[in-house]
């Protein structure tokens, strides 16, 4: 299975809004980092399937996976762990030394794929998502705070 990342261009990003309403359902919120970073395309057999967003944390030497939305068609597939690997050889090439993550305490698939992928839990930003309009609910649960997930990158001399 191949995975391709392209990235997209902050005049281009607005096209991309219903891809990231999937990994954060708050409109506002997205729109308020939606040119900050970096956005990818996920390409599947030439189709646009999702989107990546990653914010650089340079005080951290981190890239914060910010945002994931990959259709659902196409998730349980292993695609979301193919992005992981691309996004962590990406960054190693570039020198940062870990990336971080946060989901809800809500997302119970979403932290045991991270779990799966490798990251760690490294803390709980309370309250985060009392935020949002309306409240977030999964899993019979209503979203209350982040859980803040890290992963170590290899450096060159590893």
């Amino acid at each position: 299975m191949n995975i391709d990342l392209v990235e997209i261009d902050k005049d281009s990003r607005a096209c991309y809004l219903n891809l990231l309403l999937i990994g954060d359902e708050d409109e506002k919120v997205v729109k308020s980092y939606i040119n900050e970073g970096s956005l990818f395309t996920i390409v599947y057999e030439k189709k646009v399937i999702g989107v990546v967003q990653c914010l650089i944390n340079e005080k951290e030497s981190a890239v914060e996976v910010k945002n994931i939305g990959l259709k659902e068609a196409y998730r349980g597939k292993g695609i979301g762990s193919k992005v992981i690997n691309k996004l962590a050889a990406l960054y190693e090439c570039n020198h940062y030394s870990k990336m971080i993550v946060g989901t809800a305490d809500s997302s119970l698939e979403n932290i045991a794929f991270y779990k799966k992928a490798g990251f760690y839990q490294r803390g709980v930003r309370k309250n985060f998502f009392l935020q949002y309009v309306p409240p977030i609910y999964e899993n019979g649960l209503q979203a209350i705070d982040m859980i803040m997930f890290e992963k170590k990158l290899k450096s060159r001399s590893d």
